[in-house]
């Protein structure tokens, strides 16, 4: 049990908020409110699986790197709290959870369920050969609400895929924004980033470009759904959640980044979640 719990932090477990509010919100989305008990669970089991396997991937794969980087050195296989073997193990058992709720969704999802598969495992290794590492990683994440839309409905349709495609932005712009502190051991060690190939300044330029196509297109999705006034406000509350992360960071001063990443964005995507339950309940009951 203390090694269990040893690899959940070391996956930092409770980051799953960034990927499980936008499934919840393609499942809503896709059952036009709850669907049943089973499928909430199984959706849930999945994203859990997923996220667990593909952070402990990385970690294995990134464990010698983070040895050497002042800023991760602590972590938890560098600094031998856990072995690879160890790490390996619920590793694989993450990724065996996420394929057996695929199964048991319906047979579109254990279909597709090899693609995020690759996506996950692909992005551990992107930094050591394109600066394109943080655009793979948002359409990992992106993926969440279409594989939701796909479990409640056993297809994909346009809408879902412009909301993956709104998270793929928004997960991208921030993902540029934390690597800005990586920059000088980046170049030290020949790892590739935005950051590393644009400079600082550049980078959170092109991060509130992300983050402003990501709110367009979430904009787009209460159109294309057809949402109502309850959607918008927390589209519109989220964007404010951008602004204001954009707000607290300056290429001077990098101290608010642990906030920005980690709190704000966690505020945008259960934001973005529960509004949409409550539009969808709301329109139900009128």
């Amino acid at each position: 049990m203390e090694k269990l719990k040893t690899f959940l932090s070391m996956i930092k477990v409770e980051h799953t908020l960034f990927a499980l509010p936008f499934a919840f919100t393609g499942m809503f989305l896709a059952a036009d409110g709850l669907p049943d008990l089973r499928t909430v669970g199984l959706i849930a089991l999945a994203v859990l699986g997923a996220r667990s396997g593909a952070m402990g991937f990385n970690r294995i794969a990134d464990a010698k790197i983070d040895a050497r980087n002042p800023r991760t050195e602590k972590r938890d296989i560098p600094a031998g709290k856990i072995s690879v073997v160890e790490a390996s193990l619920y590793t694989v058992l993450s990724f065996a959870l996420y394929f057996l709720a695929a199964y048991l969704l319906n047979p579109l999802c254990f279909y597709l369920s090899p693609v995020p598969f690759i996506v996950f495992i692909l992005y551990s290794y992107t930094k050591r050969f394109t600066f394109l590492c943080h655009i793979v990683l948002g359409v990992a994440l992106g993926i969440a609400p279409i594989g939701a839309w796909a479990a409640v409905t056993g297809d994909i349709n346009l809408g879902i895929s412009l909301l993956g495609l709104a998270v793929l932005f928004w997960v991208s712009g921030f993902d540029i924004v934390y690597a800005c502190q990586d920059i000088e051991f980046d170049k030290s060690e020949g790892l590739f980033s935005i950051p590393r190939f644009l400079g600082l300044s550049r980078s959170l330029m092109l991060a509130r470009l992300f983050h402003l196509t990501a709110f367009g297109l979430f904009f787009y999705t209460w159109h294309y759904f057809q949402m109502g006034f309850i959607y918008l406000a927390g589209i519109l509350l989220s964007g404010g959640f951008m602004v204001y992360q954009h707000a607290i960071i300056k290429p001077s001063d990098l101290s608010r980044l642990g906030m920005a990443f980690f709190n704000l964005n966690a505020y945008i995507s259960v934001t973005i979640c529960i509004f949409t339950f409550v539009d969808i309940m709301v329109k139900r009951m009128i």
